[in-house]
């Protein structure tokens, strides 16, 4: 992208903008990143030198203008509130009328499998119905129709990178994460069920070599592309090698549909997640064969690997946040 013109991460904040920030300073580029706040963006950014921060508000196209000014290749993983998925396409057009005003080039949107509904096949491709039975999964494919309409007039090229869910040092959002926490504190791991059918998960340090070598690869615009995990496990297994790597014998139990329904009075999140459970009884495998295609090979870190490195990222995490400096005397 150095030679393509800046490039610019909308929702840098979250765990798969760290990603791509990543891979941006592995090869030596400049980025802009783009958030709400200028004090975490800072923080987050502030001490690399490649990094240009800027702020702003997605409600305002003028700020979004802004936002995105002398920007070649514009990278989307702006997220909302799991109760605001109404926002996913509104906040999709106004981007994409700042980003196509201010003569933008190229647009990746960074989404999820919500929009493809129940699967049809064991695997799923690219071409795979978009039929979301669910609020959320609709909210999910307007946006993407929002980003695949905007392609085909010819004002600016997108293309989708679609994940599945994900996990990994940094990444407190995620089915998994409490799992991780509470195999490093000797506790009960709570997971939400059935936890025996096959599932993938994504590495999320993973995903920003291939968000970057899509973003710069002319063939990847005017079509979508799955990515899917590294094989198919199941939540058990991964607990289960969690508890193994602390040298403790795996507690876990899981919530049904029911439980969460009832914890849902009292958890907004909870309640929200009840209408994706799907996604845990009828598992949603993705075909990711066309991105290898598209890139050649595309590493995906092993679980046990990842597992490992999560829990070292953690406890190096509790270390720094319990260590006290000392006091001259």
């Amino acid at each position: 992208m150095s030679e393509q013109g800046k490039v610019a991460l909308f929702g840098a904040s979250g765990a798969i903008g760290h990603s791509v920030v990543q891979a941006l300073r592995a090869q030596g580029r400049s980025y802009r990143v783009v958030g709400r706040s200028r004090s975490s963006l800072q923080r987050e950014f502030g001490a690399d030198p490649r990094a240009e921060i800027v702020t702003w508000n997605p409600e305002d196209l003028a700020s979004v203008r802004e936002a995105a000014r002398g920007v070649s290749t514009l990278i989307y993983m702006v997220g909302v509130p799991y109760t605001d998925f109404h926002l996913h396409p509104v906040l999709m057009r106004r981007t994409l009328e700042g980003a196509i005003a201010e003569g933008v080039q190229r647009l990746v949107l960074i989404g999820t499998l919500y929009s493809f509904g129940r699967p049809r096949t064991e695997r799923v491709t690219e071409e795979h119905p978009r039929e979301p039975h669910t609020y959320k999964g609709r909210m999910r494919k307007e946006q993407e129709d929002v980003v695949l309409e905007a392609g085909a007039s010819g004002a600016i090229q997108t293309t989708i990178l679609r994940l599945p869910d994900f996990y990994g040092p940094g990444v407190e959002r995620s089915f998994l994460h409490g799992a991780f926490r509470a195999a490093l504190d000797g506790k009960r791991a709570q997971l939400i069920g059935p936890i025996d059918p096959p599932h993938e998960f994504v590495y999320v340090p993973d995903v920003g070599p291939v968000v970057t070598a899509l973003a710069d690869e002319p063939r990847a615009y005017g079509r979508t592309w799955n990515l899917g995990g590294a094989g198919v496990t199941t939540q058990r297994k991964l607990v289960e090698q969690m508890f193994a790597e602390v040298g403790r014998r795996p507690k876990l139990m899981a919530l049904n549909r029911t439980l969460l329904r009832v914890l849902g009075l009292v958890d907004p999140m909870l309640r929200e997640l009840v209408e994706m459970h799907y996604l845990l009884t009828t598992p949603l495998i993705v075909d990711d064969s066309a991105l290898r295609g598209l890139l050649g090979e595309v590493y995906k870190t092993p679980y046990e690997e990842g597992i490992r490195r999560t829990l070292e990222a953690m406890r190096a995490s509790d270390a720094a946040a319990h260590s006290v400096p000392s006091l001259a005397s």
